[in-house]
Order: C-alpha cells, then sequence, then structure tokens
C-alpha cells in the first residue's frame, strides 16, 4: 500500500483528500503547514507529497526546496495544490521541484491519474 503525505492547512480540502485517497486504499498521513510537511516526510518517508503552495509558517514552495536538498527524500514524488491557476504558478512550481500540478477546486479523478502516473501504480 502506497503512503501519501498531504500537506493541507484547510480542514475541508485535508478531509476531502483523505477520505478519497483512504477509499482507494492509499495509506494517509497529514501536515497543516510547510514546516510540519518537511519534518513528516522525513520521519514518515512517504511514497508521494500532496503539498499545497500557500501554508502557513512555510509555504509549499520553500517546504519543497527543503525536502529537494535532504538526501533521504529528496526523490519523492510531490504534485502540487493551488488555488493558483497561473502558468507563472505552474512553472515555478516545477522550477523547484515539484513533478506535476494541480488546481483547486480538485478535479480528483485527474489526480489519481497524476498520483498513478507517479507512482507506477493503476489504482483507480
Amino acid at each position: 500500500m502506497s503512503k501519501i503525505l498531504v500537506v493541507e492547512d484547510s480542514p475541508m480540502i485535508q478531509e476531502i483528500l483523505v477520505e478519497r485517497l483512504r477509499f482507494r486504499n492509499y495509506e494517509v498521513i497529514v501536515a497543516q503547514d510547510g514546516q510540519e510537511g518537511v519534518e513528516m516526510a522525513q520521519r514518515e518517508q512517504p511514497d508521494l507529497i500532496l503539498m499545497d503552495i500557500s501554508l502557513p509558517v512555510m509555504d509549499g514552495w520553500e517546504a519543497t526546496e527543503h525536502i529537494r536538498k535532504i538526501e533521504s527524500i529528496k526523490n519523492i514524488p510531490i504534485i502540487a495544490l493551488t488555488a493558483h491557476a497561473l502558468v507563472e504558478d505552474r512553472n515555478r512550481s516545477l522550477a523547484i521541484g515539484c513533478n506535476d500540478f494541480e488546481t483547486k477546486p480538485i478535479n480528483f479523478s485527474q489526480l489519481i491519474l497524476k498520483i498513478n502516473a507517479l507512482l507506477g501504480t493503476s489504482q483507480n
């Protein structure tokens, strides 16, 4: 079973993601802010990270940059999640090390396809 770290500060979005991912048999762990996300990534070694960009304490871009500098977790796939659908946001996310990008409101079917592609699985 693949483990996914959801780094998201909105309780509503957190709940929806956790519920839908668990329904698809993913193990899900949650961090509330970017700093906690970096710490949990190191401790839990997830298979994939869903990283909100607009986070308290440390934003998702900064958290991603930290993760990419830590040898033990630098290769974990990261999908950026953001309400900002600007091309610049997508480009910045990819430039700092995110593997993919999904805008909010989240198209869950599309997100699952991206997760499966990055994990090399075919869960639906």
